[in-house]
């Protein structure tokens, strides 16, 4: 079964300068295993290929069926200096929960 993200997880986010950071919480941690094969750090750098310039790190937080990622280069100049339309980490955090897992 194919579900996006959303359905089985909820995310948080933040900025700082150039980069985006994004918690990914599952609801249910027999989802978390699935969830961490599939949302690698290439996964989430080719989701966000057209958003991001940089690379980005992944974080594994299994105690808290939970994985962070660092995205580089989200806004060049920063927050402030980005032309985008509410380019905040918030945004970007729903982008993520978009992505789909096979469960």
């Amino acid at each position: 079964m194919t579900t996006p993200l959303y359905k089985i997880a909820h995310a948080r986010a933040g900025d700082k300068g150039e980069q985006t950071t994004i918690s990914l919480f599952l609801y249910d941690e027999r989802f978390y295993e699935s969830v961490r094969q599939q949302i690698t750090a290439a996964a989430v750098k080719q989701h966000f290929r057209r958003l991001a310039s940089g690379g980005v790190d992944r974080y594994e937080l299994p105690q808290l069926a939970a994985l962070h990622f660092v995205i580089h280069g989200t806004r060049p100049g920063g927050v402030a200096a980005a032309l985008d339309f509410d380019a905040h980490g918030k945004s970007l955090s729903w982008y993520l929960l978009e992505m789909n897992v096979q469960l």
